[in-house]
């Protein structure tokens, strides 16, 4: 049997990284976090004009990680959120090309909630998430596209 690829959709504050770290202990995959790799290594507020550049830094060194632990015959979490259709198409082919199967997981709970979450764990640093105020969770919400029915997902309510 081939190893999965859980792919965790959602914008921020919708309990991805809670489902994430489930998943964990339920399957014994390996968990992968954006977000944690960024406050490891440029700290949980880094700044705006170098962010994209650390992203796609980060985002390479985890699909290498992924792909040793698939090698190796393992399950793999990735918690990044893909939250574009576009990413979440290349997500697949990446995911084909190194031999695994990808299980998408929608995550998703009211707009209220998630920027309550945001804004109230915003207010201490954090070893597992990002720094971001009001402002940026409004303008980072209109990049965000939400799962198609033509997308193959498990749809998960992250208000619990």
């Amino acid at each position: 049997m081939k190893p999965t690829i859980h792919l965790l959709h959602g914008f921020i504050g919708s309990g991805k990284t809670t489902l994430a770290r489930r998943l964990e202990r339920e399957c014994g995959a390996e968990r992968f976090s954006h977000d944690e790799w960024m406050v490891r290594l440029h700290g949980w507020n880094p700044p705006e004009e170098h962010f994209k550049e650390y992203q796609l830094q980060i985002e390479h060194l985890i699909w290498a990680e992924a792909r040793l632990a698939v090698r190796a015959g393992r399950d793999v979490i990735l918690d990044f959120g893909f939250w574009t259709r576009e990413s979440r198409d290349e997500a697949r082919n990446r995911v084909r090309s190194i031999g695994a199967t990808a299980k998408f997981y929608a995550v998703s709970c009211p707009r209220r909630t998630m920027r309550a979450r945001t804004l109230e764990r915003s207010k201490r640093p954090a070893t597992d998430s990002l720094w971001i105020d009001g402002a940026a969770f409004d303008k980072l919400m209109a990049a965000f596209e939400p799962m198609q029915d033509d997308e193959a997902f498990v749809r998960i309510d992250g208000t619990k």
